[in-house]
């Protein structure tokens, strides 16, 4: 198969492009800044600016499918106007320029996975969520609306969308653990705020694996929680965390120190949600990792 994937050096995609560049897929990866990279038979780096036509939109042409993984990082930095805009540009933006090439594309694509996030439900306390939740109204939420609405636009087109709304990524190193590991080495490691909020988790495997089993499996339609089926909350996270790395879980962080933090960014921190990956279930995904110790440990902290 020829594959389109923006997003290639992020944690997801790295790993995601690494285990395709093992079977029989031909990819075009296309990145802002692709590194020079030299002799890779099946890796074909090209340059990305969304609104700006180029090589890139040429290689939609032909693809059987274009997995949409770009977006400035949520939690990379303070949530101030710009950075709110960056945001969104890098999320909504991008993916209007890609549905924008599979319009004029001869050959379109017979199907597109894009990104999104669980942060669409908003708060929901403890109420279980699925993909037919109704969506929140604080900013993640309605960044998230739009950015499904742009990808949906495919859909018209012929092509067979697929929405991932993933939760926190656990991956060794790197992600929500790469900051959330060092203090409890140190036995400074506890939850954010009461605690009570919920955690939606998914290790990395599952979510490559997910992504994989929507490009094979033709059933796959509509909007998807990437989240491992047995969510908990956060002070859950922080005992089963600390119990694997054998620390102490005591250090809770109160809401206003972590707003004094991350400003805005605390909303989403402190607010998570009870998704559950009910369409992926349903179509027959089997989780590799369901439950949360299972999945820590497999990481080898």
């Amino acid at each position: 198969m020829k594959i389109v994937i923006t997003g290639t050096t992020g944690m997801i995609g790295s790993l995601l492009t690494e285990r395709w560049c093992k079977s029989h897929h031909a990819l075009v990866l296309l990145s802002r800044r692709p590194p020079a990279e030299t002799n890779v038979a099946k890796k074909h780096w090209l340059a990305w600016q969304p609104g700006a036509t180029g090589d890139w939109e040429r290689a939609i042409d032909g693809a059987d499918a274009v997995i949409n993984l770009a977006g400035e990082p949520i939690a990379g930095k303070r949530w101030t106007p710009k950075q709110k805009e960056i945001l969104r540009s890098s999320r909504v933006d991008g993916t209007r320029a890609l549905v924008n090439a599979i319009a004029k594309a001869q050959v379109k694509p017979k199907l597109m996975i894009s990104s999104s996030a669980v942060g669409y439900y908003g708060p929901h306390g403890d109420e279980a969520l699925n993909e037919d939740s109704k969506p929140g109204d604080d900013f993640l939420a309605r960044l998230c609306v739009d950015w499904e609405l742009a990808a949906k636009k495919a859909e018209a087109l012929g092509v067979r969308v697929c929405l991932l709304r993933t939760g926190i990524v656990l991956a060794k190193g790197q992600g929500a653990l790469k900051k959330m590991v060092p203090p409890f080495k140190m036995f400074t490691g506890g939850p954010l705020g009461s605690g009570r909020q919920w955690m939606p988790w998914i290790h990395i495997d599952d979510e490559v694996g997910l992504i994989q089993f929507l490009v094979e499996n033709e059933n796959g339609r509509g909007a998807f929680n990437g989240t491992a089926p047995n969510p908990v909350t956060m002070a859950e996270f922080s005992n089963t965390l600390g119990g694997v790395l054998n620390r102490p879980s005591w250090a809770r962080v109160p809401p206003f120190v972590l707003a004094l933090m991350v400003g805005e960014m605390a909303e989403m921190l402190l607010n998570g949600q009870r998704a559950i990956p009910e369409a992926a279930i349903q179509i027959g995904f089997k989780f590799k990792y369901p439950n949360l110790k299972l999945a820590l440990e497999s990481l080898g902290l």
